[in-house]
């Protein structure tokens, strides 16, 4: 009976931490969608593969979303045709690179300063190599839920002919004024087709706006309550202190706290504070991997991943981040001394 109220104790801890940021994540996702003209942003954005990383990890500090808000904006930005590099950035580094982690992290190890641009530093670093990696592949949709990859068709393709009615047609419509309607979940360029046609009053935005939110959270919400009854689950199945032992060893400290982070599932915005109560026992290299890790990949955001990614393309991300992490954070702990 124990265990079972201290997993049910933490699932309602990391649900009631990750909604308001999840919620955060959904607002600026359909601001996107409705307020900002989405063939201007993608038009600005960076072609080149780097450039375009480098901008998607810095958009953080215009969207300071933590792990589970970032999802829905990156999904956005992929269906407006935002280059697949610059997506990647921001999904793995807006949860740290943005100012309410940068100031949390300084408050938490304001006597190892350090920390904080090592921390910021290596995932900016690492969201690039991996933005870059993907851009590799010409059609990201191949990795796409196909919804999502049905909604990244290029603006230049011709809409199909519309039907007499089209709530006769299959899909998902968002209903607007009288008469008018818009199909979530149609190829990018009807999308695009239908928002040019939107109301332009800002009481029809507005609406339009909330009627997104609603959708989004609702799909978003139900993945995220399976996510963090999975992460509760298993730090009360798994004995803390199997971890705990291996805290020492410049390797297996690592390896512990990319565990731990992966597990605890704890928001990027307090994830600091948790990390500051191994440092008396833990690596700095460990304590970083537990820092830049956590924030990309953990057992709770990996169901919103799946929302957008199909299976392979997440066991992708997870892979290359956690390899990275651990060879850039072991250069950490064998090459410096702090």
């Amino acid at each position: 009976m124990g265990s079972i109220n201290q997993a049910l104790t933490l699932f309602l801890s990391l649900l009631v931490e990750a909604t308001p940021f999840l919620l955060l994540g959904v607002i600026f996702s359909s601001g996107l969608a409705v307020l900002i003209d989405e063939r201007a942003l993608v038009k600005r954005l960076p072609k080149h593969p780097a450039l375009a990383a480098l901008t998607g990890s810095l958009f953080g500090c215009l969207f300071p979303v933590c792990e589970c808000g970032n999802v829905p904006v990156a999904r956005r930005l992929l269906m407006q045709g935002a280059p697949s590099a610059m997506a990647i950035g921001f999904l793995l580094a807006a949860p740290t690179v943005n100012p309410i982690v940068f100031w949390a992290t300084w408050v938490a190890f304001r006597d190892q300063p350090e920390m904080v641009f090592w921390r910021v530093g290596l995932t900016v670093l690492i969201a690039v190599i991996m933005g870059w990696l993907f851009s590799t592949q010409k059609d990201l949709r191949p990795f796409l839920q196909p919804a999502i990859a049905r909604a990244m068709i290029s603006p230049a393709q011709t809409p199909a002919p519309a039907t007499a009615n089209p709530l006769l047609a299959g899909g998902t419509f968002l209903l607007q004024e009288p008469g008018q309607t818009m199909k979530l979940d149609a190829p990018y360029a009807e999308v695009m087709g239908a928002m040019a046609v939107l109301p332009q009053s800002t009481p029809a935005k507005l609406r339009a706006v909330l009627e997104m939110m609603l959708q989004e959270f609702r799909e978003l919400g139900a993945v995220l309550v399976m996510g963090s009854a999975i992460a509760a689950t298993v730090q009360v199945a798994i004995p803390r202190e199997w971890i705990l032992a291996l805290g020492q060893g410049p390797i297996t400290s690592i390896v512990a706290m990319m565990v731990l982070a992966w597990v605890v599932s704890i928001c990027s915005t307090v994830d600091s504070f948790f990390a500051l109560s191994f440092a008396s026992v833990f690596t700095s290299g460990s304590l970083l991997a537990f820092l830049v890790f956590g924030p990309m990949i953990d057992l709770k955001n990996i169901s919103l991943l799946l929302t957008t990614f199909k299976g392979r393309a997440v066991a992708y991300l997870f892979v290359l981040a956690a390899l990275l992490t651990f060879a850039l954070t072991l250069f950490v702990n064998l090459y410096t001394n702090w």
